[in-house]
């Protein structure tokens, strides 16, 4: 049976699938008004067998948010309660601008509904729903003609009764219903709605997408099925996806924290900060080995502006990409992204775009290849890029010293997201080594180790399709949770056990077996947040451990209160284990192609340019100079070392 991981970008859309052992990558041109075409152009070129695994990492859901195209949703709440979900936290992002707008509500005003019915904090049921009013919720939703509803009842995590009479009686409209104590049984009412919210706002859209594809691939190959990434970095099938869209909405950046911390672990690197550089954003992300350490799972993340509190992987994305495009604002300062080119008309070099790009100053600036670019499938025309570009430098002396300076911005807009995930939350990114990948990463990643003083850079195997790997190699895994609110020491074995015998049963249903690992959320007795460490001895002191890293104290006499128990559901993906070839000491030398001029340190030098698939292990050698391969190109500057490690890595020392 082949296995196929398909992940869609906003250029492209990369196909990666194992082959004798080896990893194979395609990539092909996305299709945004219907990615599925993508996905099945993909399959056709890798296989013609008749049963084939797909591993999809869907954008869908993530634009939907973006772009404010999803459903029409209806939002059922605790009478009284309706607009909890506009108020919001009354948090302001930017506490000095007294012009920003106030944050967008996905359900408006006349889509709001109350029931009377009351649950305590403890779980009583005080006022139970009337069968009749019910009823008339049942006439007045339907009559407000809505795609989707998405029902969260006061404290239904502690006592879901009422909601599921509630949501039993809305059955009857033939529409996607989201529940609150199926989906995220958790306290904070506010981003528990959000999240149920923003599940119904993406269920009739990702489920018709998601259920037509698995339709057509199941109509193309026999004995196949479609499978879906999570943002927590887990594989799930395409059923429970479309149900729950809300837990794919960093489908695919999250492949690419999973491929990242897969081959950097098996390069003997355990610190890392992933560098994912696409065509449209960059994703970073940390992993690291200490207290509570290994990939970084949040409930607390913001997507488009709305809180997401089902787990997701800890990605901060900024809106640099290599269609990025440059401008000059009204008081002539250039400005790069966050607007991007995308794949229609895309950079200037494709041939059909007019706006300069990163892509477009990279090329100038000497640091990609006309003819060899995407295996010379994708040519890039130079003469087009200097003439658009000259146009577009406004009062800059040269084209070329516009182009350095976009490079410069973008470079510096993502150094501070390296910073957001690093500095912010107590890491020294002179600790770790970038993991460079996406299309751009290796071509900026050395000029990044530079700027933040970090000491290496790793380009794994298919940087440019990274994510795509991650897919492939990932975990199939469901997590499950409930808001406890008992003080440490307090037993919780019970509770793990109907978690875990609940994953138990949905594994089995899936034809899967696996392991559990059990989770805490901790805090201190009258905190507000509190921090995940793993259950189990030990987690008083990795508590104290990671607060004192996140916030440069712990209360170690203080008393702790357990906030919440999770269970991961695990059922680990076929090994990949990758024979390490044996270092043979040389320059390189073998694999060099030819030199060109490229832009480094204010003027062009001449320039080596080696072939990856030539280069072997053992082979080392000094910047400036360029590694060409299908997916990407890495960019040495002159006195960083580069040496290929066993494993067909290329790691460089940054000087």
């Amino acid at each position: 049976m082949t296995h196929v991981a398909i992940d869609t970008g906003g250029t492209f859309t990369d196909c990666v699938y194992l082959q004798d052992g080896k990893l194979e990558v395609l990539k092909v041109f996305s299709t945004p008004h219907d990615p599925g075409e993508a996905v099945l152009n993909g399959l056709r070129q890798i296989s013609a067998e008749a049963r084939v695994v797909v591993r999809h990492g869907t954008t869908v859901g993530t634009n939907a948010m973006l772009e404010r195209k999803g459903a029409r949703v209806a939002f059922v709440t605790t009478k009284g309660f309706e607009d909890t979900i506009a108020i919001g936290r009354q948090a302001r992002p930017k506490l000095y601008d007294w012009f920003q707008p106030a944050p967008e509500c996905l359900v408006p005003a006349d889509l709001r509904f109350g029931v009377s019915e009351r649950t305590s904090a403890e779980g009583e049921i005080i006022l139970p729903v009337n069968p009749e009013e019910l009823k008339e919720l049942v006439v007045r939703i339907r009559n407000a003609k809505v795609d989707a509803v998405a029902v969260s009842l006061l404290f239904a995590f502690a006592n879901p009764a009422n909601e599921r009479r509630v949501a039993e009686a809305l059955g009857e409209l033939g529409i996607p219903l989201s529940i609150s104590h199926r989906i995220l049984p958790e306290f904070r009412e506010y981003e528990r709605s959000s999240t149920i919210v923003a599940n119904a706002y993406l269920a009739p859209k990702v489920g018709t997408y998601l259920t037509r594809l698995a339709n057509d691939v199941e109509r193309d190959y026999e004995e196949s099925r479609l499978e879906v990434m999570q943002s927590s970095g887990g594989i799930i099938s395409a059923r429970i996806a479309a149900e729950e869209p809300v837990r794919t909405v960093l489908s695919g950046p999250a492949g690419g924290v999973i491929g990242a911390y897969k081959l950097a672990s098996l390069a003997g690197f355990e610190r890392i900060i992933g560098f994912d550089m696409g065509g449209t954003s960059t994703d970073v992300c940390l992993v690291d080995s200490g207290p509570g350490g290994g990939l970084h799972i949040s409930s607390e993340s913001m997507v488009s502006g709305i809180p997401i509190g089902v787990p997701m992987l800890d990605i901060h994305t900024a809106g640099a990409g290599g269609g990025s495009i440059a401008r000059f604002d009204s008081g002539g300062m250039l400005r790069v992204g966050p607007e991007s080119a995308g794949s229609m008309p895309g950079p200037i070099c494709f041939g059909r775009g007019e706006l300069p790009t990163v892509t477009d100053a990279n090329l100038l600036l000497g640091r990609l290849d006309t003819e060899r670019f995407l295996g010379g499938s994708v040519k890039l025309d130079l003469e087009r890029t200097r003439e658009w570009m000259e146009k577009a430098k406004g009062a800059i002396a040269t084209v070329e010293e516009f182009a350095a300076g976009i490079l410069n911005v973008i470079e510096t807009s993502m150094a501070k997201a390296i910073r957001v995930i690093s500095v912010e939350k107590g890491y020294d990114p002179r600790d770790f080594t970038i993991v460079a990948f996406g299309g751009g990463g290796p071509v900026h990643a050395c000029q990044l180790a530079h700027a933040l003083r970090m000491p290496r850079v790793l380009v794994p195997a298919l940087p440019g399709a990274l994510s795509a790997v991650g897919i492939l190699l990932a975990d199939a895994m469901r997590e499950y949770s409930r808001t406890v609110m008992l003080p440490f020491g307090a037993s919780l074995e019970e509770l793990y056990t109907a978690l875990e015998t609940q994953g138990n049963a949905d594994f089995e249903a899936e034809g899967l077996t696996g392991t559990s690992i059990r989770s805490v959320d901790l805090r201190y007795k009258g905190q507000g947040y509190e921090l995940s460490v793993p259950y189990g001895p030990g987690m008083e002191e990795q508590f104290h451990e990671l607060h004192r890293r996140r916030y440069s104290f712990a209360d170690e006499e203080g008393m702790i209160e357990v906030v919440n128990v999770r269970v991961r559901m695990i059922s680990l993906a076929d090994p990949f284990e990758p024979q390490p070839q044996p270092l043979v000491e040389s320059d390189g030398s073998h694999a060099l192609i030819g030199t060109r001029p490229v832009f480094f340190e204010n003027c062009f030098q001449e320039t080596r340019i080696y072939d990856r698939e030539r280069l072997r292990p053992g082979d080392t050698f000094a910047g400036p100079a360029i590694v060409s391969e299908y997916s990407s190109a890495t960019i040495l500057p002159p006195g960083d070392v580069l040496r290929v490690d066993a494993l067909s890595n290329l790691v460089i020392e940054v000087h």
